[in-house]
Order: C-alpha cells, then sequence, then structure tokens
C-alpha cells in the first residue's frame, strides 16, 4: 500500500514538473528589469556546465555516494550541500541557479545559503528525477 502511494506521488509529482516547464516560455538570459524581482523561470536548453558566466545550472546537492549510486540528470552537476559554500563564487556566475536532491529538503537548505549569499534567481525544483534535460 505504501509503495502504491509513492508511485502515485511520483507521478503527480512528474506531472507538476511537466507542467512547470511547458509553462515556461521565456528563457533566462534576460536580466531582471527590476533588482528586486526574482525571476525564476529557465528552460532546461539554457543549462550549461560550471564555467560559463551566462544561462543557467541545475545543482545536484546530494553526496557524491548518492549521485553515483542512485543516479543523476546527466545535465545537472555534483555539488553536495557539504561543499556548497566553497562553490558560491563560481555559482555568482550564472543568472538562475536551481537545485534538486533525493527529495528537496537538502535543495532547499541550499537555495537558503544562496539567497543569503547574494545569489538570486534560485529554484528548488525538489527530487532530482523532476529533472528533464533537452536532448
Amino acid at each position: 500500500m505504501k509503495q502504491l502511494h509513492m508511485k502515485k506521488l511520483n507521478n503527480i509529482m512528474f506531472a507538476a514538473a511537466l507542467l512547470l516547464f511547458a509553462g515556461m516560455a521565456t528563457a533566462c538570459n534576460s536580466v531582471p528589469s527590476n533588482s528586486n524581482e526574482v525571476k525564476n523561470e529557465m528552460t532546461v536548453s539554457d543549462t550549461t556546465k560550471p564555467g560559463n558566466v551566462k544561462g543557467s545550472i541545475i545543482v545536484d546537492v546530494r553526496t557524491v555516494e548518492e549521485w553515483n549510486g542512485d543516479g543523476h540528470a546527466n545535465c545537472s552537476v555534483n555539488i553536495p550541500l557539504s561543499d556548497l559554500s566553497t562553490k558560491i563564487e563560481e555559482l555568482k556566475k550564472y543568472q538562475s541557479v536551481t537545485l534538486v536532491c533525493r527529495s528537496g529538503n537538502r535543495a532547499n537548505t541550499a537555495k537558503s545559503m544562496l539567497e543569503e549569499a547574494g545569489i538570486q534567481n534560485v529554484t528548488n525544483l525538489g527530487a532530482w528525477q523532476n529533472i528533464q534535460c533537452a536532448k
């Protein structure tokens, strides 16, 4: 019974993620006109790997063991939550940062850390399975 409930919950989360991505019509390459405006929209095709000074990045904050053992989205990078504070300056290069983990809890902690460091346009997408990489 519990497995059935979890499967339904996963299906609902997947459908919500699809709706989220389907509803985004603008790319994240535009700068907000108001410094107080937070733009949390992104298209996965805008996703880049570290080193690019534009666009967006998807960061999986799970441990390296989880990343390697449980799987990951190929369009994301792994920066464990325990190492995130050492990567903040690198993440400031991006116009938007999307965070994922196993359930969304660590991604929420990471979101708070990045926002406290002055990074805007940070989104918690929840579980890493919610990522839809561009093909």
